[in-house]
């Protein structure tokens, strides 16, 4: 026998409560509360509702491990930030904001697999078919390969999968798909876990790789409880400005390669184009001999990328000065300043400080430190920094400058573009040998990486 009930779900984080709600305890989000429907199924006895298997548990040591079998595509990028190319049976999600490049993305990439020999299924449950066509035309990316499907009943949707069973498998986007036995509105809680539920069988199922599209939340978070990521294989994040052309592709999830590998993209009339060089992408607008720049080479992943860091220190009439930056966090760059204050003698107390990576580009690595706290301190002197240097080092609340990893990479891609001279810690000066014509400068703390930089 089976009894309704009703609840109420957080459409943020998934929280369930028997009553109504303005906040939710779990998330503190106001308005998010929806009423659903609950089936509870009732059977006479435990056995019957437990699901019978015939696994049993074997030593670890007697599981035979190979390596996961990939398809490796044509575009390099994403086969980087996936570990080496897609895995069959994997179940990746993609979020990003709207009109960032999902949906171009995958069908240029449905494309190439197509290319490959591969059967590929796309279904959309936002456009027509149509629609799908005239974005293929603009991308030049038909073949009889490709089926496009405009559904979004999840029954439906499987019949066609068990009729093609395609190689690759694209869902434009879960929060579109709904199971017709869950009586709440597609895009909710409850349809969302279920159809993830479902294509994840399926994926594993039949050895199918899959791509689920995710919208996202105003806060950049992909909609939905957050147990969608825990089930799928991996996520990832389509970052970018609106009024940028470039666009980058993050992994923060992946059972099958690193979390820290990023892919660039910029958004041309013919699609998303792959990035080879990021660094002379960032670089080229950069301006020479001015105050408040400074190049760092940061480490995305295992890809070294050279960035320009802008700071911008102006006095204040108010009583509280601003701080504001675009980039790196915001309690970094207060961090540094204290340490500029306390350290250096700097008086900031009464200046605005504005920090700007260029190019759209997210630095989140201990090692910018450096960078940050000379273009600020260079900035707030008016003095232009060399237009030739490369810094990078982490800061410590003391004024040291501590150590960072992969020295030689990065010194590597500055000499690769032509840059003469590294202010780096001096404690990672150990192990390696740098390149010839490199002028290495080790600093111990930020009063010498100041006078080095500024003279």
């Amino acid at each position: 026998m089976s009894k309704q009930k009703t609840k109420f779900c957080c459409q943020e984080c998934g929280y369930e409560s028997p009553k109504w709600m303005g906040k939710c305890p779990g998330c503190q989000s106001w308005n998010t509360m929806v009423e659903e429907i609950e089936t509870v199924v009732r059977t006479q006895g435990m056995t019957s509702a437990i699901p019978k298997t015939k696994e049993k548990p074997t030593p670890i040591n007697q599981i035979e491990s190979s390596p996961e079998p990939r398809v490796v595509t044509t575009n390099k990028e994403l086969n980087r930030v996936l570990g080496g190319g897609i895995v069959p049976g994997s179940l990746i999600l993609v979020g990003g904001d709207p009109g960032i490049g999902k949906s171009t993305l995958l069908l240029q990439t449905s494309f190439e697999l197509t290319k490959a020999g591969l059967k590929v299924l796309y279904i959309s449950g936002e456009e027509s078919v149509k629609q799908t066509k005239l974005r293929a035309d603009r991308l030049n990316a038909a073949s009889p390969l490709l089926y496009v499907l405009c559904e979004t009943n999840l029954e439906l949707i499987e019949e066609a999968i068990q009729e093609m069973n395609p190689d690759f498998l694209v869902i434009d986007s879960i929060q579109t798909v709904f199971h017709p036995t869950v009586t709440s509105a597609p895009g909710t809680v409850s349809q969302v876990r279920e159809c993830t539920g479902h294509f994840m069988r399926i994926a594993k199922g039949k050895g199918i790789a899959t791509v689920l599209v995710g919208h996202v939340t105003k806060e950049g978070a992909i909609a939905g409880p957050r147990m969608l990521e825990h089930m799928v294989d991996c996520v990832l994040y389509f970052e970018g400005e609106r009024h940028h052309s470039y666009r980058v592709l993050r992994a923060v999830k992946n059972r099958f390669g690193s979390t820290n590998e990023i892919g660039i993209f910029e958004m041309q009339e013919v699609g998303l184009v792959e990035v080879s060089n990021p660094s002379e992408l960032f670089l080229q607008e950069r301006p020479l001999g001015v105050a408040g720049s400074t190049v760092v080479a940061s480490m995305e992943g295992t890809r070294p990328v050279l960035v320009e860091i802008q700071a911008l220190v102006s006095q204040t009439n108010f009583p509280s000065p601003r701080r504001m930056a675009t980039g790196v966090d915001h309690n970094r760059l207060s961090l540094i300043i204290a340490v500029l204050e306390k350290r250096m003698g700097m008086f900031l107390q009464n200046q605005d400080a504005y920090l700007n990576v260029a190019g759209g580009v997210k630095l989140d690595e201990p090692a910018v430190d450096l960078a940050i706290a000379i273009s600020i301190a260079s900035s707030f002197r008016d003095q232009p920094t060399q237009p030739y240097d490369v810094v990078f080092g982490e800061i410590g609340l003391t004024g040291e400058v501590r150590g960072v990893s992969r020295i030689d990479q990065r010194v590597k891609e500055a000499e690769k573009l032509g840059f003469r001279r590294v202010i780096m810690p001096e404690k990672s000066l150990k192990g390696w040998s740098p390149p010839k014509g490199m002028e290495i400068i080790g600093v111990n703390t930020v009063a010498e990486a100041l006078k080095a930089a500024l003279g």
